[in-house]
């Protein structure tokens, strides 16, 4: 018997067996998309009979397509039915002594999910497969990103909001009582240049001679403490594909899954002259969560990126900081003019700035922020800074979606298990992009790429043609294109009609045509995922309101395709077991890590027998992460100097031997160019802003000020590498 323990309500519950034994994961990447293949062993160990309960994390863009149990010889493969039916047939099932396994997504957010393994009679075993699709996210290096989610942290209900959510058990990531087996194998058209990971992985294993297919795997003996994160990078990776894949022969033509279906991946790259520009006009709303769940590193790093970004932002501008907890505060009562003395006045209050507001309440500074008018010809774009620790996300969605006319929204997911749910769905209602923080990431790379797509010049009347051969037509089913920047991949999906593959195939077409998923029904299903998505979406207002019409459209295409949604779930039955199962079952919750670390060794011995009020810590306990006490480093200490026109000042933190404005500004820039190259996607648009300053002071004898900075500094950078 396994013995745990965990936090809930800030009480420490002990002493909880836990069936779930292993997991084990297989990932096939094809390009841009993973199938995941996850095998989980149950066993009961007690001496009667019990049902397991895991909620756990699942990425909020996934194809959830197969769910099955195997007891024994016996194969159970679930189906998907309306969700309320799927819980009455599972409680029916239990009543009367069956065996049964349900999945189903949370009625709040899409990317947690539970599963319950009912009845597993004392001393058996069950083996549970759990499949799905889903697409992966590129990086600011142009890496494609693939997450297995672990970590799962309790989500904050506002005060006032249903309490319909999941609960969710954890416990610290040192005190996971599970082993996580993981394999990968990564294929592509191109060649792959190199697979890392945040995890101690055993050495890359290409399977061809041309390193289109590889293996990696991880080390044995690791515990599933924490999300599983994988970054693959290919060649060549700017060119469009596209891959066509078979409907089911099974289902009938005209449908979604009886028809073809194609995935078409764009990914631009814009000529530099374009890159180069950027705006001098925007309205930027920086939203900050403030939280306890941010206490320490979290809160420290986003000081700092607040601090590149008010550096960053262009002479003539507006901007405003909000930050929120259980409450919410803002720096100006409204956006105000961007000018050394506002800059000095919010950097003076964002270095104040604590996570001490209490809960995660993001609807009201929202609501706040979209009550403001915009200022006209300075377009609003709004930058959201979160752990994703919140329980009403479809709302929170829902009203960026609803004003996503007037704005633009880029989301930041701070840490691991922040809600893939709310930054991904942030960013894609908002005409925006996403980006998560985990581990060792730094922050500010992330988001100074985010405000260069904020800045890029407006890509708009975005249109797709397809220019398909005769007898073939396409029927788009993702939402329309919106934006486009440099860097980032957009997808789209369409069912085609006609004659396709065999026209696909005696013709040449002018698509870049891979047949990688012919028989696995991938492109299909991330084309039913995408479409219910866009269904539920497809709401009035901002609580997500959905008429019996369209709810039947979504669990009618969940049902065909096989798909999970917000309103259908799998339901497996084990209708062949011989005697009922008898006596009553005990509920056992299997814990999933958070980000929540505490000694337990002392309170776990003898404990078998503790009442849930035995142990109990408060808000201040010493558990807490201290805040960092490291000293800003050199880079962050030279931007903090700079002043909002884009210039430095001669000052004796800078130089001791210098008279002027434009030597100071100078020695900076070959600083950075010289000794913090690494470090060009944080530094480079504030450089861009001191280029432009040096420019209009039309000063002399700019070459022998480059040339006695490099003397001083060590450094050998060239005047025109400046771009002075």
């Amino acid at each position: 018997m396994v013995i745990t323990c965990f936090f809930h309500n800030m009480k420490l519950l002990v002493v909880v067996p836990v069936p779930l034994q292993s997991v084990e994961v297989q990932v096939d990447v094809k390009d841009h998309v993973a199938t995941v293949v996850s095998t989980l062993l149950y066993q009961n160990k007690e001496e009667k009979p019990i049902e397991a309960v895991f909620v756990f994390p699942m990425p909020s863009e996934a194809a959830v397509c197969h769910f099955s149990a195997k007891v024994g010889q016996t194969l159970i493969v679930a189906e998907v039915k309306e969700k309320k039916q799927a819980r009455e047939e599972y409680d029916d099932a239990l009543s009367s002594g069956q065996q049964a396994f349900l999945l189903e997504e949370s009625d709040q957010s899409p990317d947690i999910f539970s599963m319950s393994v009912g009845s597993l009679p004392p001393g058996e075993s069950a083996s549970i497969r759990l499949e799905y699709v889903t697409e992966l996210d590129v990086q600011a290096d142009e890496a494609l990103r693939f997450c297995l989610p672990a970590v799962l942290n309790p989500r904050y209900q506002p005060t006032g909001t249903e309490t319909g959510s999941v609960t969710v058990t954890s416990v610290p990531s040192s005190l996971v009582p599970y082993d996580l087996i993981f394999l990968a194998r990564v294929q592509s058209a191109r060649p792959i240049s190199k697979v890392e990971s945040n995890c101690t992985m055993d050495p890359l294993e290409f399977l061809s001679q041309d390193q289109t297919a590889a293996s990696v795997k991880l080390a044995a003996g690791h515990k599933f403490e924490r999300d599983v994160e994988l970054l693959i990078y290919y060649k060549d990776t700017h060119e469009p594909s596209a891959v066509v894949e078979a409907g089911q022969a099974s289902a009938k033509a005209g449908t979604l899954m009886g028809d073809p279906a194609v995935m078409l991946s764009l990914y631009p790259e814009f000529p530099k002259d374009i890159m180069s520009s950027v705006s001098s006009s925007g309205e930027f709303v920086f939203l900050l969560d403030r939280s306890g769940s941010m206490e320490g590193g979290q809160i420290a790093s986003a000081r700092d990126t607040l601090l590149l970004l008010l550096k960053s932002l262009p002479m003539g501008c507006f901007f405003n900081i909000y930050s929120f907890g259980s409450t919410f505060e803002q720096i100006f009562p409204e956006s105000v003019e961007y000018k050394q003395e506002t800059m000095e006045e919010a950097l003076k209050k964002v270095e104040m700035m604590q996570a001490d507001l209490g809960g995660t309440e993001i609807l009201a500074p929202l609501e706040r922020i979209y009550s403001q008018s915009c200022i006209p010809n300075q377009p609003r774009q709004l930058f959201v800074f979160t752990d994703g620790e919140v329980g009403n996300t479809k709302e929170v969605i829902n009203l960026v979606k609803s004003n996503s006319g007037s704005h633009r929204c880029f989301s930041f997911g701070i840490g691991e298990g922040a809600s893939t749910a709310l930054i991904n769905g942030l960013a894609k209602e908002g005409g925006g992009h996403a980006q998560f923080i985990t581990g060792s990431d730094r922050m500010q790379p992330k988001v100074i790429q985010s405000l260069r797509f904020a800045m890029q010049p407006a890509v708009v009347d975005i249109s797709v043609k397809w220019d398909l051969p005769k007898g073939v037509s396409a029927t788009v089913l993702s939402p329309p294109l919106t934006s486009i920047f440099q860097g980032q991949r957009s997808l789209l999906y369409a069912q085609l009609t006609g004659q396709v593959l065999s026209v696909l195939l005696q013709e040449s077409v002018h698509l870049y045509t891979s047949l990688l998923f012919v028989c696995r029904l991938t492109v299909h299903r991330l084309a039913a995922r995408s479409l219910i998505r866009s269904l539920e979406q497809e709401q009035g207002d901002h609580r997500g309101q959905i008429d019996d019409a369209k709810k039947k459209e979504i669990i009618d295409l969940s049902v065909q395709s096989g798909v999970s949604s917000s309103f259908t779930a799998f339901i497996a039955v084990n209708k062949t077991s011989g005697e009922a199962i008898q006596g009553p079952l005990l509920r056992r919750d299997v814990p999933v890590p958070s980000n929540m670390e505490i000694d337990c060794a002392d309170v776990m011995l003898g404990a078998a027998d503790c009442d849930d009020d035995d142990f109990y810590y408060d808000d201040e306990e010493k558990y807490a992460l201290p805040e960092s006490k490291a000293k800003r480093d050199p880079l962050l200490e030279l931007v903090s100097l700079q002043k909002a026109s884009g210039c430095w000042e001669l000052e004796p933190a800078l130089a001791k031997a210098a008279k002027k404005e434009v030597w100071a500004t100078i020695l900076a820039l070959v600083w950075l160019h010289g000794l913090k190259a690494d470090a060009k996607d944080e530094w480079e648009l504030l450089v861009m802003k001191a280029v432009t300053w040096l420019q209009s002071q039309n000063a002399s004898g700019l070459a022998e000020c480059v040339e006695a900075a490099n003397s001083l500094l060590g450094c050998s950078v060239q005047k025109n590498a400046l771009g002075i």
